[in-house]
């Protein structure tokens, strides 16, 4: 089972736990205004690879993933290849190597029997999901990404269910995610779940617009300035008041 793969990094940093072999998949539902890879929306686009390929990749520099990191699928949306995840996270199973998904959570549909099978095969495989909620409001969320974000929800709370360790990752921009009521919200929301260990807040840069030039792109948050770093802070904790307020309610029954 061939993968559509877009690139290969053999030494991630900011892409789940130590250091990681990271492969960014071809392909993806999602049209988020701030994607800084637009190169990975094509899904027919990307190099074929064999999972038996990744993984000797990823054994050239296996020294370097020993203390604490592994390997990461992001993408694209990885969950648009589930066969191809399946064998290579078997393959990285078979020699104990520490298993990643970042995913926007799009391709999730729980009313799909035939694919949430094989869903629940990868979870049996997979030591770690970074799951990017994009917006809590469904309407916001829609206009960021011109996709609805009740499956993205959903994927949460399966995520829980099977007992899959789960961060959440959260992009702050200027003037449309940033405002304290829907951080809040979304802190409520990750904050009934018992599988959540991390939190990422990640600054809105603009560093992917000379990419949509080069590609005759349109770059729909054209104007609107990087997220000031110093406001950060008090924007990751309108997310953790609203995990602590859903956790206290919770205490109390």
């Amino acid at each position: 089972m061939q993968g559509r793969i877009h690139s290969l990094e053999s030494f991630g940093t900011v892409d789940g736990p130590g250091t990681r072999f990271v492969v960014f998949v071809q392909g993806c539902p999602m049209r988020c205004a701030y994607c800084h890879n637009p190169d990975t929306w094509e899904m027919n686009g990307g190099t074929l690879m064999e999972p038996s390929y990744i993984i000797e990749q990823y054994e050239k520099n296996k020294a370097f993933y020993a203390n604490g990191g592994g390997l990461t699928v992001t993408g694209g949306e990885p969950l648009m290849q589930l066969d191809f995840l399946i064998e290579l996270f078997t393959l990285a199973r078979e020699k104990d190597i520490h298993t990643c998904i970042d995913s926007s959570g799009i391709s999730f549909q729980p009313d799909n029997a035939p694919l949430m099978a094989k869903l629940d095969q990868l979870m049996a495989l997979t030591n770690l999901v970074m799951l990017d909620i994009k917006h809590i409001d469904p309407e916001k969320h829609r206009e960021l990404t011109l996709q609805p974000n009740e499956n993205i929800l959903k994927f949460a709370a399966y995520l829980n269910e099977k007992h899959v360790d789960m961060w959440i990752r959260h992009v702050v921009v200027p003037g449309i995610t940033d405002d304290e009521k829907y951080l809040f919200q979304l802190g409520y929301f990750i904050g009934q779940f018992s599988n959540l260990k991390a939190l990422d807040v990640l600054p809105y840069h603009t560093m992917g617009e000379k990419k949509y030039q080069s590609m005759g792109m349109e770059y729909r948050l054209k104007g609107i300035p990087p997220m000031d770093k110093d406001k950060l802070l008090d924007k990751k904790k309108a997310i953790i008041d609203g995990i602590k307020k859903r956790r206290s309610e919770e205490d109390l029954h």
